[in-house]
C-alpha cells in the first residue's frame, strides 16, 4: 500500500458567500412574462421529437419532472405545465447582469457557469461593507428588486461548504456554516449533495452503506485508499469540509475572447453559417490583434432549434491571430459540432490558449507566403476600417451576415 494521503488544512477566517437561483432558466422567463409566476414551467424544445427537460419549475419538480427527462413523459407527470423553448444565450445575458450586481460587494466574484451560481470571497471586508450575511442579503434584496429573481444564499468557509449549503434550503432560504462546524454540519448530508463526488464513487459506498457523510468521517485516509485509490484524498478532504481553493476573479480567470451571433431565423444553411463564423473571427481577430496576443485553439459552440447545446474546439499549426487561418480552425470546430440535422438559433465563437505570437519561421516556403500574405491583407483591412469605420470593407462571403443581422 502506498503511503497514506496527507489531509490539506482550510484557509482561516475566510467568508464565502455563494448565490444560487433556483430553477434559473424559469427564473429567467418568470421575470420577462409574469404570468408564468405560480404555475408550473418546463423548459424544453417542444416541437423537436426527441426532446428534453433543459430545465422546470418547483412546481413541475414536485410533480415528478426531472432535467434531462423526455419531454413527453414530463408532460404526463405535469399536464397543466406550460412548455417554452430555451434561449441559453438569453440566460447567459442574465447571468452577466447578475455578475455586475454582486461585482461591487466583493473584491473577488467568479462566475460558475449560466445557471445562476456566484461565488464571493468577502474575507475581510468587514469594515467597509458590514458582514457577510449582511452582505448576501443586501445583494439578494437588489436582485429580487431588479430582476425579479430571489437567490438563496449561504456563508461559509469555503466554497465547497457553501454550495452544499444552498443545495440543502433549495428553492428558498439561507444558510451560515459558522468556521469550526465542518465535519457537525456534514455528518447528515448525503454523499451525493456533495460536490466533486462523482457517481462511480458513490456507487463504491453504497456497497459498504456509506450513504451520509458521516458515515465516511469513520475511515481514516489509509483505509479510504485501499478502496477508492487515487479517489481516496479527495474524498477525505470533501466529507471533511476541506477545501482550499480560491474564489476566481475576473483578471485571475482564464483569459478568453468570445464572440457571439444570434441568427435572425433559425438555419441549416451552410453559407449562411460560414458567413456568420467569419464575422464571428473577424471580431475575435481584432481583438485578439489589439491585446497583441495569439489564440493557440478556436472553440465553436451551437445552440439547436430544440435547445440541444454543441460545444467543440479544434488546435491551428500554430498560435495566430490573423482571420483567415483562425477561420480555418474554426470550420474545424464546425465540422466536429454540427453533425444534427436540426436548424441553428445561436452561434458562439470561443478564443483560448491565448499566448503572444509565435516568432518560428514557417518550416516550408508555400506556407510562409500564404501566412505573409494574409498578415498583409489583415493589417490592410485593419487600417482602412480604423480610419474609415467598422463597415467600410468587408469580404463577399459576408456580406449577407452584415447586412442582415
Amino acid at each position: 500500500m502506498t503511503d497514506a494521503p496527507l489531509p490539506r488544512r482550510a484557509v482561516p477566517g475566510r467568508a464565502i458567500i455563494h448565490l444560487n437561483v433556483a430553477d434559473f432558466a424559469v427564473a429567467v422567463e418568470r421575470g420577462l412574462d409574469m404570468r408564468l409566476c405560480r404555475r408550473p414551467v418546463i423548459i424544453a424544445a417542444q416541437a423537436a421529437a426527441r426532446a428534453i427537460v433543459y430545465d422546470m419549475s418547483e412546481e413541475a419538480f414536485s410533480a415528478g419532472v426531472r432535467k434531462g427527462m423526455p419531454l413527453w413523459r414530463a408532460q404526463k407527470f405535469c399536464r397543466d405545465a406550460h412548455v417554452l423553448p430555451p434561449k441559453p444565450d438569453r440566460y447567459e445575458r442574465a447571468m452577466r447582469h447578475l455578475f455586475a450586481k454582486a461585482l461591487p460587494y466583493a473584491p473577488r466574484v467568479e462566475l460558475v457557469d449560466d445557471k445562476g451560481h456566484l461565488f464571493l470571497d468577502v474575507t475581510g471586508t468587514g469594515r467597509l461593507l458590514g458582514r457577510p450575511e449582511d452582505i448576501a442579503w443586501k445583494i439578494r434584496k437588489e436582485v429580487r428588486k431588479d430582476f425579479g429573481f430571489d437567490p438563496v444564499w449561504s456563508v461559509a468557509p469555503n466554497k465547497l461548504l457553501a454550495k452544499v449549503a444552498t443545495r440543502i434550503v433549495k428553492p428558498l432560504g439561507e444558510y451560515i456554516v459558522e468556521e469550526g462546524e465542518e465535519e457537525e454540519f456534514l455528518k447528515p448530508i448525503p454523499v451525493a449533495f456533495i460536490p466533486g463526488i462523482e457517481k462511480p464513487d458513490i456507487t463504491q459506498m453504497f456497497e459498504f452503506n456509506l450513504k451520509k457523510a458521516g458515515d465516511l468521517l469513520h475511515w481514516n485516509a489509509a483505509q479510504l485508499e485501499a478502496v477508492f485509490q487515487n479517489r481516496a484524498r479527495h474524498i477525505y478532504e470533501a466529507v471533511r469540509g476541506i477545501d482550499p481553493s480560491p474564489v476566481l476573479s475576473v483578471d485571475e480567470a482564464a483569459p478568453v475572447v468570445n464572440v457571439d451571433h444570434p441568427f435572425g431565423e433559425d438555419t441549416n444553411d451552410a453559407a449562411i453559417l460560414e458567413a456568420a463564423l467569419y464575422v464571428c473571427v473577424e471580431k475575435a481577430g481584432g481583438e485578439l490583434r489589439r491585446r497583441r496576443l495569439a489564440a493557440g485553439r478556436v472553440g465553436v459552440t451551437l445552440d439547436y432549434t430544440d435547445g440541444v447545446r454543441v460545444s467543440r474546439a479544434a488546435l491551428g499549426e500554430t498560435a495566430t491571430a490573423v482571420d483567415p487561418a483562425l477561420f480555418r480552425v474554426a470550420m474545424k470546430a464546425v465540422a466536429l459540432a454540427w453533425r444534427r440535422r436540426v436548424r441553428i438559433r445561436h452561434l458562439k465563437l470561443v478564443c483560448d490558449r491565448l499566448c503572444y505570437p509565435p516568432s518560428q519561421v514557417e518550416l516550408f516556403a508555400d506556407n510562409e507566403y500564404r501566412n505573409c500574405r494574409e498578415n498583409k491583407l489583415v493589417c490592410a483591412i485593419d487600417a482602412i476600417r480604423m480610419k474609415f469605420g467598422e463597415q467600410a470593407v468587408f469580404f463577399g462571403r459576408t456580406f449577407n451576415s452584415t447586412r442582415k443581422w
